[in-house]
């Protein structure tokens, strides 16, 4: 028995706010109906429906696929014409009464056809692109096909609207099937486990694997082989009015052979198939008029009745429908609580609905089962389904509109290259510097590693919520080592945020413990200090901070020597003694890092909880400093670019409202649209406008999501794994205090991915610029160049690297460019250019 699912949460009852006006076409038998429905929010009467039946003949059903769907689209413009709504271009409801696959709710994929269809060209085709296919061909109309649902989908829909309760939805007429809500955490083949989802199951295939074969009869296996599909739908051959009568039909004819009926004569009418359908079935069944009914019917198939032929045929035509009722009930029992809607023809077969309802209650006597029979057919239902898809695909249109603004076109990506290039040439230029915003800040490094550094050196790297010490040993010789021993320390918010004093005291507490670790307390050791922010430097061991960025706040630090406040700290401990040769910002770190095992790396990221770069620029450029032979690595600090408002243009709603809740606001302006510090934040207002509308969390903006700083980049990263299914995302939101549905995961899987996605975009813009200026310099038609990369995000990520590669390689095609990652952080670095600078006699200059 096949089960579909049908993409419709039980939340829609609950829920029904819809109103508009709809079309819904019902196809599942010899007549197509067409029904126009107005849903409005008056409660005395919020459905209007208007219907139209239009036959659909015996050479179309047994046709071509496009001679049926042109007769749909020439029924709905009939339909369209009649109403005067040619000219509306209105959202339609598609009732498909024939088993199809669904992956979403405006495709249906067919089967396989059953009660009689058997049109070619159409198994295994999207019906709804077919209907659409011929209206396009038509071309007098315009309809928007919303929704594709089974007529029990449509049936338990239009009783739902009535009475929330209805949870199944049943069709014994023509054809048999149902439908019912099922919890979603036992449906395998869909993703989530949270809420209901509606299954179509499709019954009318029970038994097409032998599992009936004891209680199929001589009389249902002849009935199999005369159909159009042997061996398909067994089930609803032996329960479904389209076959009630032929199988009476057959058990009279047996019998009249065997003698019991009619004194053995048999005509042709009897003979003929057809002859008796289920409406005489029903007629022959009524108590009062039932025997009168009988004789009619059987004198017109040239039969002479006597009393006693008419009380047995009764009686057979009693037994046979009981049978259906009974195998029917049978297969509801397992369903609790449940309140089933009946569709008609089966509404004349009174006694038929009281043995059906009698069976099922007697299966499951613990049950509160209630029958609703559905007056308006199944097109309502599809017409509400339509309505709620309506209102969903206007949701789904506002939250793409939404994230549109984070979707950069390639045009505006190479914009943020240009512009990034305009800084560059600003920082650099001396009349310019200034009023720059990209400060390109001279490192005094000259050159990177060489292989011939050596000796022992202590490395500090601050630049975030943890500080590291490090003690690293380089060897030089044949065999070049590096051996690393660190410790990592954090820093409180309340040092983060306090005096400058408070800080460096910490930090040189933290060397402190460190050296008693490693019992090397009396030693005198070169440092290199890693600073991983804004510094004017004048040389190697002199760097003066020109603001804090990255949450960072403390008092009397900015316009001050950093070398210096870490000496007067080391002084006021009065424990030790160092000897500071360097201070450099991570990017450099990094790169020096790289460069010790790749000679080509000549260009430094970080993408992490800040974002920042720095390359080897000639020095002929760098008109701040005073000579021109040779190269000097520039600390970019473009995490300010756009701080004059050069990309406004491109900043959205969401990137105002990070920055002006910031602890710096106006400031690093291109840091806070693409590092990990600020994109949990852009992605929580994001979600508190979503919610605000309406279009998440049930509209309920809970005190977790008012809560700065609750989406850390794990978080993003975890979210956006392809390895987790929306279970997993769901339960991420729910560890973060957040109660989300399944379709909500959907939606913040979105939101994170589109804002992470930017992030990765326009920081490959700014680095695409970055190796372009490169090869100009060096008058290069093409360059190899290595980037040295850190950082959380771009480690973490599951796909911020791929993003930024891809979008370096499209916005810079003639350089190729080699990412290296600096599994060693910056540290190491820091005591490369310390080892460099001994070396030189802290002269790189």
């Amino acid at each position: 028995m096949l089960l579909m699912y049908f993409f419709l949460r039980y939340f829609f009852f609950s829920n029904l706010t819809e109103k508009g006006d709809f079309l819904a076409l019902d196809l599942g038998g010899s007549n197509f109906r067409i029904l126009r429905v107005k849903v409005t929010q008056d409660k005395k009467q919020p459905v209007q429906m208007e219907s139209l039946v239009y036959e659909t003949p015996e050479d179309i059903i047994h046709g071509s696929g496009t001679q049926l769907f042109d007769h749909v689209a020439e029924c709905l413009g009939d339909f369209m014409e009649k109403q005067k709504i040619k000219d509306k271009k209105l959202p339609v409801g598609f009732t498909f009464s024939f088993p199809c696959a669904q992956t979403k709710l405006d495709e249906a994929v067919l089967v396989t056809w059953t009660k009689k269809f058997k049109v070619s060209g159409v198994e295994g085709m999207d019906v709804v692109k077919l209907l659409n296919k011929a209206i396009k061909k038509r071309g007098d109309y315009e309809a928007d096909i919303m929704a594709v649902v089974n007529d029990t989908t449509g049936t338990m829909m239009t009783c739902g609207f009535d009475d929330q309760r209805c949870e199944v939805g049943i069709i014994i007429g023509t054809g048999t099937n149902a439908c019912y809500m099922e919890e979603l955490r036992h449906i395998d083949l869909v993703e989530g486990d949270e809420g209901r989802m509606c299954i179509n199951t499709e019954w009318g295939a029970f038994g097409d694997d032998g599992s009936l074969e004891d209680l199929r009869t001589e009389f249902d296996r002849e009935i199999d082989r005369g159909s159009l599909n042997p061996g398909k739908q067994l089930f609803e051959k032996m329960a479904s009015g389209m076959f009630m009568g032929e199988l009476v039909r057959l058990i009279l004819v047996k019998m009249a052979k065997e003698g019991l009926l009619f004194e053995g004569r048999i005509t042709p009418e009897l003979l003929t198939k057809g002859k008796i359908e289920t409406k005489h079935v029903s007629a022959i069944e009524k108590s009062k008029e039932g025997l009168t009914k009988c004789k009619e019917i059987l004198t017109r198939l040239g039969v002479e009745p006597s009393q006693e032929d008419c009380v047995a045929v009764q009686h057979v035509c009693t037994i046979v429908s009981f049978r259906s009722a009974n195998l029917i009930a049978s297969v509801q029992k397992s369903k609790q609580l449940v309140i089933s809607s009946i569709h008609p023809p089966f509404s004349s077969l009174c006694r038929y609905a009281r043995r059906l309802h009698k069976t099922v209650r007697r299966l499951v006597p613990d049950s509160d089962v209630r029958f609703l029979l559905s007056e308006s057919g199944s097109a309502k239902g599809a017409a509400m389904v339509t309505a709620v898809a309506y209102r969903l695909a206007d949701q789904t249109r506002q939250i793409a509109q939404t994230l549109a603004e984070f979707r950069l076109s390639k045009a505006q990506l190479l914009e943020v290259k240009k512009r990034m290039r305009t800084e560059i040439e600003n920082g650099l230029g001396k009349k310019t510097h200034d009023s720059a915003t990209v400060k390109m800040l001279p490192t005094y490094v000259r050159s990177t590693p060489d292989g011939t550094e050596n000796g022992d050196f202590l490395a500090l790297d601050l630049g975030g919520t943890n500080f590291r010490v490090l003690l690293v040993k380089i060897r030089s010789g044949k065999r070049r080592t590096v051996e690393m021993h660190n410790k990592i320390y954090a820093i409180p918010i309340e040092v983060m945020q306090g005096t400058g004093e408070e800080l460096f005291d910490h930090i040189v507490y933290c060397i402190s413990d460190f050296l008693d670790y490693m019992g090397m307390k009396s030693a005198r050791l070169p440092l290199g200090f890693t600073f991983s922010f804004p510094c004017h430097q004048k040389s190697l061991d002199a760097g003066i901070l020109v603001n804090w960025t990255k949450g960072f706040k403390c008092t009397d630090c900015e316009g001050e020597d950093v070398v210096e406040l870490l000496r007067e700290g080391i002084k006021r401990k009065e424990e030790f003694d160092l000897d500071v040769v360097a201070v450099v910002n991570d990017t450099v770190g990094t790169m020096m890092t790289c460069a010790y095992e790749e000679p080509t790396c000549e260009v430094g990221l970080i993408a992490g909880t800040g974002s920042n770069a720095c390359y080897m620029e000639e020095m002929r450029n760098i008109e701040t400093v005073e000579g021109n032979e040779g190269r000097m690595c520039v600390n970019m600090e473009w995490g300010a670019f756009g701080d004059n408002g050069c990309l406004d243009d491109i900043r959205t709603q969401y990137d105002r409202a990070v920055d002006e809740n910031s602890l710096n606001e106006g400031k690093q302006r291109y840091e806070k649209m693409c590092s990990g510090m600020y994109l949990g934040e852009i992605v929580r207002n994001i979600l508190i406008d979503l919610t605000k509308r309406g279009f998440l969390f049930r509209g309920k903006i809970s005190e977790t999501l008012k809560t700065r700083g609750i989406f850390e980049t794990k978080f993003l990263s975890q979210i956006e794994s392809d390895r987790l299914a929306l279970l997993q995302v769901r339960a991420i939101l729910q560890q973060l205090g957040l109660d989300s549905t399944c379709d909500d995961s959907i939606i913040v899987k979105e939101v994170c991915s589109t804002v992470s996605r930017r992030a990765a975009q326009i920081c490959g813009a700014g680095m695409a610029g970055v190796v372009d200026k490169i090869r100009e310099n060096r008058g290069l038609d093409h360059l190899d160049v290595t980037v040295g990369v850190d950082g959380t995000l771009y480690k973490l990520h599951p796909h911020f690297s791929r993003i930024f590669h891809q979008t370096v390689k499209e916005l810079a095609p003639k350089c190729n460019v080699n990412f290296l990652l600096s599994e060693d952080g910056s540290g190491k670095g820091a005591a490369l250019i310390t080892a460099v600078g001994c070396l030189q006699n802290v002269c790189i200059a």
